[in-house]
């Protein structure tokens, strides 16, 4: 999946000897199609699949409410952005469809990579170099270098910034630890207190609240307001229970309502083959209209067949808990993979994608993650292992010969793969694999012994809207949609075909500032 011609790469388009000849005569038909409905009618395009809303909607005559900015969603990207723009003297609403907020971050896994921070841990414990420009250059690597160099180089360097404001402001509170995970060359992968994704979550909404955001939840938006190709997007339409309520934005719309993961028609609509047998992680919200609402007003997608599936899913309900984070830490610190064989069948320092399509291939039905106690403080905690085990996610036994027995492995089999594991740790060399070795990672010479099941589920959405560094949204010709912003999920064009793990708590928290800060320097 590599993209040698980096097309769409930087975000600019492939100019083919047609390509300015198609978009003029796009854009003429376009045109003629919305003369009709030009004056009290808004633009609707209908250019998105399954496009849920009628071909002609009429302006609204007035506006129910007003405020300066009007941010769609709740999760990281929604929460900085309102916290940003309230902090500029705006006045901003925040609109959450479900009855909860957060989205698909407060259940995430707690997880934000920065290759530094104000408490210097990566110094500190000495797991060597790193900087902004080793975590663009993984970054890229990891998306088969499809993602936009221009957006990746502003995901790292602004990445230590936003973690030390939310610790600062927000009263974020990190674990003493950092991760090498899936796909990265160093140890950069901070972990929250808490283990999901509430601590962050939890951190910009008090910033947001404090500068004087408002959130209103079980808010359905179901429209966006823009005359024509050539105007500004106006406000919001929502879907309550006595009936539409518009809403203004005086200054500007922030769209950060997450993927489309949990839709599984539009999922297919790009990338067929993830129908409704796979199980996903994400909450039931993440469905995607605001990207059709989007397209409809004449907003361009990028990206859309790029489907992340988590391997680390629980593989009978496809749920992404505490537990199912852990053996996505483990790979800096030593954690083992093994089919139903009992046999490693992927070097477990690989990114995501890899190692879901090495767990298809294995034929089974799952595939689990093996390590001793010692790990445990490196992945998590003592009382999240406790209850994992009480819920039964987490298999523990004294001997290695007693949990294969346990997870129906032959013993002698998996007591065999650790065994000679435990030998490339001490020649810090993997033949099998390749696994880069590294000094901090632990054998499992001792008990006792862990393992939990895991398989592929869908997970993120590398595709999104298009959106420029400022995080403008941007039209089918390139130009940036006044007065239109996104960021988070919703975008795509920043992780390209693959997203490292990790990496979705920072970009939505930069861009999602970046966005606040924009849209509340907009003029009325």
């Amino acid at each position: 999946m590599k993209n040698p011609d980096n097309l769409e790469g930087t975000g600019t388009r492939e100019e083919g000897p047609q390509g300015p000849d198609r978009r003029g005569f796009l854009k003429t038909s376009l045109a003629m199609g919305i003369a009709a409905t030009a004056g009290t009618f808004a633009l609707n395009l209908g250019a998105a699949p399954a496009a849920e809303a009628p071909v002609k909607k009429k302006l609204p005559t007035k506006w129910d409410e007003s405020y300066d900015v009007v941010v769609i969603g709740s999760g990281f990207a929604g929460l900085a952005a309102a916290a940003e723009a309230a902090g500029k003297g705006a006045t901003v609403l925040i609109l959450e469809k479900m009855p909860v907020y957060g989205g698909n971050s407060i259940i995430n896994g707690g997880e934000y990579n920065a290759w530094t921070d104000k408490l210097k841990m990566r110094e500190n414990f000495k797991l060597g170099v790193d900087s902004s420009d080793i975590h663009k250059a993984d970054t890229l690597k990891g998306g088969d270098f499809y993602g936009s160099p221009e957006l990746v180089e502003i995901l790292t360097a602004e990445s230590p910034k936003a973690l030390d404001w939310m610790i600062d402001e927000g009263g974020l509170k990190l674990r003493p630890v950092l991760n090498r995970t899936g796909g990265h060359s160093q140890y950069r992968t901070h972990t929250c207190v808490e283990g999901v994704g509430k601590g962050f979550t939890e951190a910009l909404r008090r910033i947001a609240e404090k500068r004087g955001a408002k959130m209103r939840l079980k808010a359905k938006v179901s429209w966006l307001w823009r005359k024509d190709v050539d105007s500004p997007v106006l406000g919001v339409e929502l879907e309550t229970g006595r009936g539409p309520v518009n809403i203004r934005a005086r200054k500007a719309v922030v769209l950060a309502s997450g993927g489309f993961g949990r839709d599984v028609p539009m999922r297919q609509v790009y990338n067929p083959s993830l129908n409704a047998g796979y199980n996903c992680t994400n909450h039931k919200g993440a469905t995607g209209e605001m990207i059709r609402y989007a397209q409809a007003i004449g907003a361009e997608a990028i990206h859309m067949a790029f489907i992340q599936l988590y391997p680390y899913a629980d593989p009978e309900t496809g749920i992404l808990d505490a537990p199912a984070v852990y053996p996505f830490r483990g790979p800096g610190y030593g954690i083992v993979y093994v089919n139903e064989k009992g046999v490693r069948f992927v070097n477990e320092q690989e990114r995501r994608d890899v190692v879901s399509r090495a767990e298809m291939a294995t034929g089974g039905k799952k595939t689990f993650s093996i390590f001793n106690e010692a790990m445990i403080p490196k992945m998590g905690t003592m009382e999240e292992a406790e209850k994992a085990v009480a819920a039964g996610r987490f298999v523990r036994a004294a001997t290695l010969g007693e949990l294969a027995t346990k997870i129906g492995i032959d013993p002698a089999v998996l007591t065999e793969t650790i065994k000679k594991h435990d030998g490339y740790l001490k020649a810090k060399k993997d033949p099998e694999f390749g696994k880069n070795i590294t000094d901090v990672m632990i054998s499992q010479e001792q008990g006792p012994y862990y393992a939990i099941a895991q398989w592929p589920a869908v997970h993120h959405t590398m595709g999104g809207l298009r959106v420029n560094k400022d995080t403008q949204v941007l039209d089918i010709w390139g130009k940036p949609i006044p007065r239109l912003y996104a960021a988070g999920e919703i975008t795509g064009g920043l992780h390209g075909a693959n997203r490292l793990g990790g990496n979705a708590t920072p970009d939505a928290t930069v861009f999602g500032r970046i966005a606040g800060l924009r849209a509340a320097a907009e003029k009325i």
